[in-house]
């Protein structure tokens, strides 16, 4: 089976979320909430003054709140932050903190290959942990979120111990995931996967999420849409049965009436959005248990 991405660009995003932004709707949010921008979760040597920034959008007088970490898609090519503000917004009327982080790109000045992605992923992780009380949250409330490119990164975070385990935290401290329209395969043979992973075989596989499925996973909400790109459908439902077969936790959700780009924009439009209001029932369902 050939399995094929999407060529997104920064361009086609930006439009995208600002339309989603303009079509909101204009009701009074049921939090407020303050935007804090721009925040260093990594200050290296090597860091990088753009790649290893996020926001937090904190509803005001909340403590204990749940908290979704929300990594960007674009290919691990493409893509910022700044372009799902509405996202942010949303959750956190909603009185959920939100973190939108960055990441290092392929592509760029710098030669940005894996495992520099799930790198940046884990740091961000690991910064929010350590820091997230400070603005209300729970630690123990801490989901992952990621579309495309950002589902496979939040995927094998949550499903690869390596990546935690660089900063002294493992796999339990996700309290679940929530990935949309992500690539759970990654194919040596496959071009599009070169530049970012390369040929070998082994590395492909190891970067895999589908290749670490293992009992004791945290939940997953795995959402893909009926119009999405080729292959994501069957490797969303692949990867699903997987997750089931070794007694984890899992919701598989089809989006009618969407696509690749539609699943995740029109999400920030509003709670009544049938994806939505699934990632809300599914954070305070485990936020229960």
């Amino acid at each position: 089976m050939k399995y094929l991405l999407p060529t997104l660009t920064a361009f086609v995003a930006s439009s995208l979320f600002s339309f989603a932004q303009e079509s909101a709707p204009k009701s009074t949010p049921s939090q407020e909430f303050q935007k804090h921008q721009n925040i260093r979760y990594y200050d290296g040597k090597d860091a990088d003054k753009v790649r290893h920034l996020l926001d937090v959008y904190e509803p005001k007088k909340v403590k204990d709140a749940p908290v979704v970490i929300y990594v960007h898609g674009g290919t691990w090519r493409s893509g910022n932050k700044d372009l799902y503000e509405p996202l942010g917004k949303l959750l956190a009327e909603q009185g959920i903190i939100t973190v939108v982080i960055n990441y290092r790109l392929t592509g760029g000045k710098e030669e940005v290959k894996h495992p520099d992605h799930i790198t940046d992923v884990a740091r961000a992780f690991a910064w929010v942990h350590k820091n997230i009380a400070k603005y209300g949250g729970d630690t123990k409330k801490l989901f992952v979120s990621g579309h495309s490119a950002g589902g496979h990164l939040v995927s094998l975070l949550a499903t690869d111990e390596t990546w935690l385990k660089a900063h002294s935290l493992t796999t339990s401290a996700i309290k679940g995931v929530i990935s949309l329209s992500g690539v759970y395969q990654i194919v040596s043979l496959v071009p599009i996967f070169h530049p970012i992973f390369g040929k070998e075989e082994n590395v492909c596989k190891a970067a895999s999420p589908v290749n670490h499925v293992r009992e004791g996973l945290p939940p997953f909400l795995i959402a893909y849409a009926d119009a999405d790109l080729p292959t994501l459908g069957t490797m969303a439902e692949q990867f699903a049965e997987k997750i089931r077969e070794k007694k984890n936790k899992v919701e598989l959700l089809k989006l009618e009436k969407r696509d690749h780009i539609s699943i995740i924009t029109k999400a920030a439009t509003g709670i009544t959005d049938p994806l939505t209001s699934a990632i809300l029932k599914f954070i305070k369902k485990e936020c229960q248990e």
